[in-house]
């Protein structure tokens, strides 16, 4: 059974009207013939509400009874028992009787709901359960009655309700609302102006959120590419702190504020091999993010502040979120800062935020997962203190003599801060180069290499032994620490490449483009040959640079299997790294295997739907071509029949049962024909210019007169469409229409300009149909309701359907207002974006060519 419909008219505040619009709607599907009936509607003793409810069936309530009193309650069953097309239940936050069914009116509709039945209520903003401390803030009241946020968003329809306050402090003043000796108090409490105002925000806000997710909608099916309104794309820049959580968070609710905002993440690391922050954090941080709707980026640059800039500019960016800087005052004289850089670089074109946050200043950051190579910068620095700082340590301490164990001291300091900057060999050299300093400067004879005092000798001998142990072993830790950070980082890749792979989550594309991030290349590209003589082709690609012909043309390959291979090109990469490469690879040739084994699949089901149509196409022509064939051999044999003399009138009218027989046929071999071009794709429209009032009235060619009215404006648009599959189009959709529609009720064609689309509706006053098959109807060979089979093969739809489609245009139906079936066919505007825009241009860096 299909679950029912809910629509909610949210009010504002109370009496704004919601329960009146209710009743009101209910007279007018009553009046359409809905079975409708109150299931529980209070009138609070208004007399306008009261007035509203005759004419309406009612569902007897029960009775309860609590605390020595009586009171009443909507009966769930007596409910189910009518089985109502559409339920009024006013007031969905009430929280009912202890001994009712179940705790809140809410889970009641949930169960008329769960049975079929249509609930049409009502509810005010102030009773959403999010917004509970929001409205205990402005108006001093705490809702006691809530109803979840969910509960009314699941809404198929939502209608506010709204009035201005001092229409509303009007309605009060005059009774309308509440009874006389209560006017007073309201309008000086909770029916404040500045009340009712924040309340009438609050629900403008709200109901702002679902007219954006039904705006989003309608264009995706419409297919409208032009811009409406502004959007917002918001950058986050992380770390790999804690801060990144709070960041996000903080964009998210920036992108919240416009319409269509979006969130991009994005973590800059350095291009010295696999590299990350904290990638457990980073990890937390991309499901945040994807969790709001956003996407997370990682790029590589060695200048983070104008990498960021270029990665924003690049995605055209509006806004940059970044966090304050997590360094201490005196770490300034280093440098200004990303935030400070960036803030300077952005331009008049980004708003660059400073968010503050709880690990600002406090000069502690995460540990980063270094690559087991020493850069460049910290290598030479490493042998700058190792080889300069001792013999600077020498000038100053022949100023003062402190004695040899403490110049000793100072020159192992030296010694341990090369071996934490540069390594192991800077330690040495710096181990090597303070040995002959002490020696001849401080260990008599002075200024000489010789030393006379053996305990000198012992003792210099000392100094060399401990600076070298403490090198070795500085370094040893730090390259421990470097591994396993680094396998930390090839855990976390490897781990989050693995599900997304294995969840079908990632394209080939976008694991190319994962490769090129992760090792910071140029560009990453799949290449595969058919055998060991053929030549190598690319199967995807992501980046820029040159094409690759062959894997030993790229700075890295990576074999997989005999006949594949994962080039990259940019730098070449130390044997450490080709272990994750090597897995990379291995994922890229399962991503293909699984796009190609899709693609089978789709073949085969197209095979499997040209079957089923060859097959239908059968049984067409075995019954339903038979029936004309046979009335006009009827009609044919009857008029060589020699034994009867026919008169004018019957040789008229056999032979006018001849010529809608042949007509019959041929619309019905027309319609085959149409199918079987469609399903073979071999339907090429030639679309150019077209006017919709010269093609329109073409097809209304063979109905009959008086069954259509046509409203096409002269002034409306051209189309992009292909005349003569228009005017076939028109035509199916038209022969549908005047076939269910009543004879004294004509068929409506009518067009109109909506944005950068034109669209035609064909509105009937038939039967309808119900909303699980207006899908269907438009599958070959489908014929709703009990139309009889001569009535045609069910074909008629879905060549329409088709033929839109092969020009760019989309044909759906709808209800018609007040009862019927209206089909929408709606067509690219000559001249619009979307129209121009129609032929797809390739991107440059996810071109075929590698």
């Amino acid at each position: 059974m299909a679950r029912g419909k809910l629509r909610i008219y949210l009010g504002a505040a109370p009496g704004v009207g919601k329960t009146y619009a209710m009743l009101s709607e209910a007279h007018r599907r009553v009046e359409r013939g809905t079975d409708c009936v109150v299931a529980f509607v209070e009138h609070h003793d208004r007399p306008r509400t009261e007035v509203m409810l005759h004419g309406l069936e009612q569902v007897a309530r029960k009775e309860l009874e609590y605390r020595d009193a009586l009171f009443t309650e909507m009966d769930v069953d007596a409910v189910l028992r009518r089985n109502p097309t559409v339920a009024l239940v006013d007031e969905l936050a009430h929280t009912n009787i202890p001994g009712s069914r179940n705790a809140k009116r809410w889970q009641d509709v949930e169960e008329l709901l769960a049975a079929g039945i249509d609930v049409v209520s009502t509810v005010n903003i102030q009773h959403l359960e999010s917004l509970g401390d929001v409205v205990e803030s402005i108006t001093g009241v705490r809702q006691r009655e809530t109803v979840p946020d969910e509960v009314v968003r699941r809404a198929d329809q939502i209608e506010l309700v709204d009035m201005s306050p001092q229409s509303l402090r009007r309605r009060m003043a005059h009774g309308n609302i509440y009874q006389p000796d209560k006017v007073d108090a309201a309008l000086s409490n909770y029916f404040r102006p500045g009340n009712l105002t924040a309340l009438r925000e609050l629900a403008l806000l709200w109901v702002a959120d679902r007219v954006d997710e039904y705006l989003k909608q309608y264009r995706s099916e419409h297919r409208v590419s032009a811009i409406w309104g502004s959007r917002e794309r918001i950058v986050v820049g992380l770390t790999g702190g804690p801060e990144g959580r709070t960041l996000i968070r903080r964009a998210a609710r920036l992108a919240e504020k416009g319409a269509g905002g979006e969130v991009l993440a994005v973590y800059i690391s350095r291009s010295d091999g696999l590299t990350s922050a904290s990638p457990k954090e980073l990890a937390v941080q991309r499901t945040l993010v994807e969790d709001l709707g956003g996407t997370f980026h990682h790029v590589v640059g060695e200048d983070i502040p104008a990498a960021l800039l270029d990665f924003a500019r690049g995605v055209n960016a509006t806004q940059i979120v970044l966090g304050s800087s997590r360094r201490k005052a005196w770490q300034y004289v280093l440098g200004p800062g990303v935030g400070a850089t960036v803030a300077r670089e952005s331009g008049p074109d980004l708003d660059v935020h400073i968010v503050t946050h709880e690990e600002v200043a406090k000069g502690r950051g995460l540990p980063v997962a270094r690559g087991t190579r020493l850069g460049r910068g910290r290598i030479i620095a490493g042998w700058l203190v190792g080889l300069v700082g001792p013999a600077v340590m020498a000038v100053l301490l022949n100023t003062v003599d402190l004695g040899l164990a403490n110049d000793m001291l100072l020159f192992l300091t030296l010694t341990v801060a090369a071996a934490l900057l540069g390594g192991l060999f800077p330690a040495l050299a710096s181990a090597a180069f303070g040995s002959l300093l002490l020696n001849y400067f401080y260990t008599p004879p002075l200024h000489r290499l010789t030393i006379a005092d053996p305990k000198n000798i012992v003792a210099i001998v000392i100094f060399f032994g401990v600076a070298l142990s403490v090198a070795s072993v500085v370094d040893l830790a730090a390259r421990r620490t470097h591994q396993a950070a680094r396998l930390r980082a090839e855990s976390e890749i490897l781990s989050f490449l693995a599900g997304n792979v294995l969840r079908g989550e990632t394209s080939l594309e976008e694991l190319l483009e994962r490769v090129r991030e992760t090792f910071g290349m140029e560009s990453a590209a799949l290449l595969e040959r058919a055998g060991d003589v053929e030549p190598w082709t690319c199967a995807g690609r992501a980046g820029f640079g040159p094409a690759l012909e062959r894997p030993e043309d790229a700075d890295v390959d990576m074999p997989v299997g005999d006949h594949m291979a994962l080039a990259l090109t940019g730098r070449v990469l130390p044997a450490e790294d080709r272990r994750v490469l090597a897995a990379f690879a291995a994922q890229a040739a399962v991503v293909l295997d699984r796009r190609r084994l899709q693609e089978e699949a789709e073949q085969a089901r197209a095979l499997a739907e040209g079957n089923r149509i060859r097959t239908a196409l059968l049984a067409a022509v075995s019954h339903d071509l038979r029936t004309p064939l046979a009335g006009i051999k009827a009609a044919v044999s009857s008029l060589r029949s020699d034994d009867v003399d026919w008169s004018e009138e019957d040789r008229a009218e056999l032979l006018e049962g001849i010529e809608e027989g042949a007509d019959r046929l041929d619309h019905l071999v027309g319609n085959l024909l149409d199918m079987s071009r469609l399903q073979t794709g071999t339907v090429t429209p030639i679309v150019h210019e077209t006017d919709l009032d010269e093609v329109v009235p073409m097809a209304l060619v063979g109905v009959p007169d008086g069954s259509v009215d046509l409203d096409v404006p002269e002034t409306l648009p051209m189309v992009e469409a292909d005349a003569g599959l228009l005017e076939r189009s028109v035509a199916n959709l038209v022969e549908n229409a005047v076939k269910y529609s009543p004879p004294e009720r004509p068929v409506l064609v009518s067009a109109s300009a909506i944005a950068d689309r034109v669209e035609v509706r064909i509105v009937d006053r038939g039967p309808g149909v119900p909303d699980e098959a207006k899908e269907r109807i438009f599958e070959p060979f489908q014929r709703y309701g009990d139309a009889p089979r001569g009535a045609g093969v069910g074909l008629g739809l879905a060549v329409a359907r088709g033929f839109a489609e092969a020009m760019g245009g989309t044909l759906n139906a709808e209800d018609t207002p007040g009862g019927g079936l209206t089909m929408v066919l709606s067509l690219r505007a000559a001249g619009s974006v979307t129209a121009v825009a129609a032929a797809p241009v390739a991107e440059p860096e996810r071109q075929a060519s590698c």
